[in-house]
């Protein structure tokens, strides 16, 4: 993977880059995301947020090389940290990360997204923690995809800021209100597995001291089977 051939995940992540963002790559790693966007006329300008300083200095070397320092600024910070109020950003990605850290990034620099335009979220795990934090910070889903990638499988969540309250079923925020209404073969491949995996602990937990932390461990766990199952068995009929 490089600046001109991005991974299939980071492409997908490009794809809902609006023509003509501000762009915040937030955990940018070696800046290949914003450096494929900018190569490509998509971006008018970036922001390229790292924490940690050896992915850092390869960004700054990434940028330098493809020649987009007018275009792109890695700056040294953590989340979105690494923006500020002048920047004008419009959209902002997070990729790569597990949805309860994506959600605290967002959470502790809620302040810096006034202004934006769109979020494009790429969770390795739990994207529910993702559209939890939306419906409750009043962001609606405007697009979801979910693809397999060296037989691991990613949740892609792009919010945009909504005009009034937003309020999702509990089946819309474990599995994506969109993804099941598409119902794709990864996405069956995916929560058939999940709910597989939640029956073989289920199984594993009889044999344990039934205590009341056990038993509401198991009642959440078989919630959540039923839930998948009822959403699952519509594409069976």
């Amino acid at each position: 993977m490089n600046a001109q051939q991005l991974s299939e995940r980071l492409k997908r992540v490009a794809a809902f880059v609006p023509e003509g963002a501000v762009l915040a790559d937030i955990g940018s790693d070696h800046a290949y995301l914003p450096c494929y966007l900018a190569l490509k006329g998509v971006i008018k300008g970036a922001i390229a947020g790292e924490v940690v300083r050896g992915p850092y200095d390869s960004a700054k070397k990434q940028v330098r090389q493809e020649g987009l320092e007018d275009i792109i600024e890695v700056r040294l910070a953590s989340g979105l940290a690494a923006i500020r109020q002048t920047d004008g950003v419009t959209a902002i990605t997070i990729a790569g990360m597990g949805g309860p850290l994506i959600t605290s990034i967002l959470e502790e620099g809620k302040v810096k997204l006034e202004g934006v335009e769109r979020l494009i979220l790429q969770a390795n795990v739990h994207g529910k923690s993702i559209r939890e934090w939306a419906a409750a910070n009043q962001w609606a889903i405007f697009e979801e995809e979910i693809l397999k990638e060296n037989d691991k499988i990613y949740e892609i969540i792009v919010l945009e800021p909504a005009s009034s309250p937003v309020k999702y079923s509990e089946e819309e925020l474990l599995m994506g209100p969109i993804l099941m209404a598409e119902k794709s073969s990864v996405f069956i491949d995916k929560w058939s597995r999940e709910s597989s995996q939640w029956k073989r602990i289920l199984v594993s937990m009889e044999a344990t001291e039934q205590t009341l932390q056990i038993l509401a461990k198991k009642k959440e766990l078989v919630d959540k089977i039923h839930l998948v199952e009822e959403v699952l068995h519509v594409e069976n009929t």
